[in-house]
């Protein structure tokens, strides 16, 4: 059991809703996915419209906890104003929040995220924060109330991995009690697994399923990476060693001796 935002889930996979081949295979995949929070974008589906109406139907019956995001922002104004529409229409107080510095990258901007966030937290918003793996805006964050912290893996839709696993091994230690999920960059299921291997709580990821030759057995592979990389996070890893250690001792006399 997890608890993030004031509800408890069994599934620490989070999904995205876009660039699926078709709404039947995106339902099909956050169903075998077995996460239990999907984001949407307020911005890219119009509610309004016939298609925007028929995905918020999809949406709903599959009741789940919905996570709408600001994608699409490059202000903290602009995301301010989106996140109080997407809590009228989406009737939740979550808001991934995503204010981009740098079209290029995608990189979020930290001051306007970090503007952002003091203003809604302040307004009663569950603030799910996209940034960087840069240990200071993390700290930042944190100071002005932010209880999750969403830091990248590598870039959106990059599909790298973990560009720099010291630097998220570093927020891990230094905000053991603050719920961590990787999000954006991860490109495979073991990617997933070295995530949750660090001790992050969740891993937030779209394209990587959306995007594979068979987006439901890809939303499936990942449900296990994420389900095996926290379990091996529990169980605690091995440390490495500078030397080979032979796994069967061969000091001694062998047991069957016993029996001659």
């Amino acid at each position: 059991m997890w608890e993030i935002g004031e509800k408890k889930l069994n599934s620490r996979l989070l999904i995205g809703s876009a660039l699926y081949p078709s709404p039947a295979n995106m339902e099909e995949s956050i169903q075998v996915s077995g996460a239990q929070i999907v984001t949407v974008s307020l911005r890219r589906q119009n509610a309004g419209d016939k298609a925007g109406q028929n995905f918020w139907n999809i949406i709903k019956s599959l009741n789940l906890n919905v996570l709408p995001n600001t994608a699409g922002c490059h202000s903290a104004k602009e995301a301010i104003t989106t996140a109080q529409m997407a809590r009228e229409v989406f009737e939740t107080n979550w808001i991934k929040l995503e204010v981009i510095g740098d079209q290029y990258n995608l990189q979020p901007d930290p001051y306007e995220t970090l503007k952002a966030a003091e203003t809604l937290i302040k307004e009663g918003f569950e603030v799910f924060p996209y940034t960087t793996d840069d240990l200071v805006v993390a700290k930042k964050l944190v100071d002005v109330g932010c209880k999750i912290l969403m830091p990248w893996g590598s870039q959106i839709g990059s599909g790298k991995g973990l560009m720099n696993p010291s630097n998220l091994k570093a927020i891990r230690e230094k905000f053991p009690d603050i719920q961590l999920i990787i999000d954006a960059g991860i490109g495979k299921p073991s990617h997933a697994v070295q995530a949750m291997e660090l001790g992050y709580d969740g891993v937030l990821l779209n394209s990587a399923i959306a995007l594979a030759q068979d987006p439901i057995k890809m939303a499936e592979a990942f449900k296990s990476a994420v389900e095996s990389g926290h379990l091996g996070y529990q169980a605690g890893v091995m440390q490495k060693r500078e030397f080979a250690s032979p796994s069967t001792p061969t000091v001694g006399t062998p047991f069957w001796h016993q029996f001659d």
